[in-house]
């Protein structure tokens, strides 16, 4: 049996590599670190984001055009990353783009109108979004090495740190000014970029031999470079579709519970926490659910579960009933955009990630003022029923081009 077990692992060399590149342990865990970080100084904006709606005195609407500049300045530099990705690394491009969204964060709490807020979430939104491009792409290299779908485990860290981020933004709403909390992040964050960035220019990006060949291959064959921008498409309107709907919950979901349903401002940011930790739950179990039931399968469950979830989430007449929607919402979308995105950059390398990123984030970009403008004109609840509906859509796409999804994995 010994001999069997011998010869059994000398046939599948390449199951695990992991235990046999030693550098990419301190490599995982950075990008792991960079991951958290983003979560973690998003949320801590998201959980201020009433109380800097009263300090600029803005209504529903102008308040859902002003934070249409996160996702503005996102989009914008997401094709520009992933040219920068090409051009110096992507793990040259996330330490800058880290450190500049950890320096971008303490703006939102120094403006007194919507104009003003809306110009510096624009230079949030591309620190942010340039960063989320960059460590995807060095994500999908570092995938590609290890030879097993762990995108999900990376955004669950993202998720992590949304959950604290948000709990303590929870803690100190009462007692912090927005200034104040905002310039811990950063200075929370220029520290994790330092440490984390030293770790990444230390050990350099993983070639995959295979991919480096099959790209090369496909320079000349215009119609199988056509077929991966087709399949770099379809996962970004997967990825638009859920995007949209965190979008939603981070920017209205505590708004919804303290404006609709009288929750106080700690247990508005708890209802965020809760979103979140149900979104790394899910994600932390994300690799073992798209290796036993396949990434087609995981879309489809996802977007089914978030639809239900959501509903309940927005048509709960109570805090704790709109809680325990949020958390089906969150286990619902936890496993969507980074499958998509993952999928995306299989197809098309940095570009792929980058044109998914894109297309996705466009679901953030259309989510602040389509939800501000139907919450003036039907009320809050109603126009967060939208998430339901882009979740459905989501798992209709998955079904419908499932056959894509093995395609790309091969």
């Amino acid at each position: 049996m010994p001999t069997l077990n011998k010869i059994r692992a000398a046939l599948t060399p390449h199951r695990d590599p992991f235990p046999a590149d030693p550098h990419l342990t301190p490599l995982r865990t950075a990008l792991t670190a960079f991951f958290a970080m983003d979560g973690f100084l998003f949320a801590g904006w998201v959980v201020r984001i009433p109380a800097i709606k009263a300090q600029t005195g803005a209504g529903a609407g102008d308040l859902g055009l002003a934070l249409l500049g996160v996702s503005a300045g996102a989009v914008a530099f997401m094709m520009l990353t992933g040219r920068l990705c090409r051009r110096f690394g992507s793990h040259t491009v996330t330490t800058a783009s880290a450190a500049a969204l950890a320096l971008s964060i303490v703006l939102p709490p120094l403006t007194h109108s919507a104009t003003a807020l809306g110009l510096v979430l624009l230079v949030f939104g591309a620190a942010y979004g340039s960063l989320n491009v960059a460590m995807n792409s060095a994500a999908v290299d570092l995938i590609g090495a290890l030879r097993r779908p762990v995108m999900p485990s990376f955004h669950a860290a993202f998720s992590l740190g949304g959950m604290l981020g948000a709990g303590l933004g929870g803690l100190v709403a009462g007692s912090l000014s927005p200034t104040v909390h905002l310039t811990l992040l950063a200075a929370l964050g220029l520290l994790v970029t330092a440490v984390a960035g030293r770790s990444l220019r230390t050990h350099p990006a993983p070639v995959v031999p295979e991919r480096r060949t099959a790209a090369a291959e496909s320079r000349p064959s215009g119609g199988r470079a056509g077929r991966g921008r087709r399949l770099v498409v379809v996962f970004g309107l997967i990825a638009l579709c859920t995007a949209y709907g965190e979008g939603a919950m981070a920017d209205w979901g505590a708004l919804h519970l303290t404006q609709d349903l009288a929750a106080g401002p700690g247990t508005a940011a708890a209802g965020y926490a809760v979103f979140a930790l149900a979104m790394t739950v899910g994600r932390l179990s994300g690799t073992a659910l798209v290796q036993r039931f396949g990434a087609a399968r995981a879309l489809v469950a996802g977007g089914t579960t978030a639809t239900a979830g959501m509903l309940l989430g927005a048509l709960a007449p109570t805090v704790w009933a709109a809680g325990a929607g949020f958390a089906v919402a969150g286990l619902g979308l936890a496993n969507i955009f980074p499958i998509a995105l993952a999928r995306a950059g299989e197809s098309g390398g940095a570009d792929g990630v980058a044109v998914a990123s894109t297309v996705g984030y466009g679901g953030m970009l259309l989510g602040p003022p389509a939800i501000g403008f139907l919450a003036e004109a039907a009320g809050l609840p109603l126009a967060l029923t939208t998430v339901a509906l882009l979740a459905a859509v989501a798992a209709g796409i998955a079904h419908l081009t499932r056959g894509a999804h093995h395609t790309a994995s091969r």
